[in-house]
């Protein structure tokens, strides 16, 4: 009985010896995914990765702002072979920004890594409103000559409580009863052009990162309640950031 089920063993670890190989010479994908993270920086998304993959031809970023449906390809990996690697979305979207990698080797197969969702920089402290001591002397850097002789001695500017500028240079829309609400905001350049619009702020809490705003200085915007004007206000976003 012995006898049997020690050739029984080594039958099997021949098949299993001889399938291993065999899938390694058709290029065989082990199911592990990457480990994968999304930061958000001052105006950018930081994406991060460790795949250990070898025969990879290519690695594409995918971004969507459901982490269902809609992942669009934003750009590739400069280095698909290396074990730690890294991408920088420069234009986040406004709202929340899901990622994953589209990771293709060389023998057709593909596979999709882990959706994440991009997260905030525990280094940066986002968490306090910049007031105007923060930013008078960055706005008057900004100012042009005209609109600095024609602006007031005393300026009397507070931030909102809905939308504002935090530490790091985003813009925060903060509406506690979005989720009962039906809100919509839009924002302009300081003279009145139109910038873009969130038509329907489906979370309480919302982050816009500066880079959609492509540049530092004034912006209005208007906050509508079922169409209805709420508030009107503007902010400043710095071209620096504190920590």
């Amino acid at each position: 009985m012995k006898q049997v089920a020690r050739i029984i063993f080594v039958i099997g670890l021949f098949l299993l010896t001889a399938y291993t190989g065999k899938a390694q010479d058709q290029g065989y994908v082990p199911p592990v995914l990457p480990d994968f993270t999304a930061t958000i920086k001052t105006g950018k998304i930081q994406l991060d990765w460790i795949s250990g993959f070898p025969q990879v031809k290519e690695i594409g970023i995918q971004r969507s702002l459901d982490s269902v449906l809609n992942f669009n390809t934003i750009g590739y990996a400069g280095y698909p072979t290396q074990t730690r690697n890294a991408y920088v979305d420069n234009k986040p979207l406004p709202g929340t920004n899901y990622y994953r990698l589209f990771i293709l080797f060389n023998n057709g197969r593909y596979m999709y890594s882990k959706t994440v969702l991009a997260l905030s920089d525990s280094t940066i402290r986002a968490d306090q409103k910049l007031q105007y001591a923060d930013i008078k002397d960055a706005a008057k850097g900004l100012r042009g000559k005209e609109q600095e002789n024609k602006e007031p001695e005393r300026v009397v500017w507070h931030p909102s409580n809905y939308v504002y500028t935090t530490a790091d240079g985003n813009v925060n829309i903060r509406l506690p009863d979005a989720l009962t609400k039906n809100y919509a905001v839009k924002f302009y350049e300081s003279n009145g052009t139109f910038l873009f619009e969130i038509e329907h702020v489906k979370g309480p809490f919302l982050i816009l990162e500066k880079a959609i705003f492509l540049h530092a200085g004034w912006f209005n915007f208007e906050i509508f309640d079922d169409g209805k004007l709420k508030e009107k206000w503007n902010l400043f976003i710095p071209l620096n950031y504190k920590m």
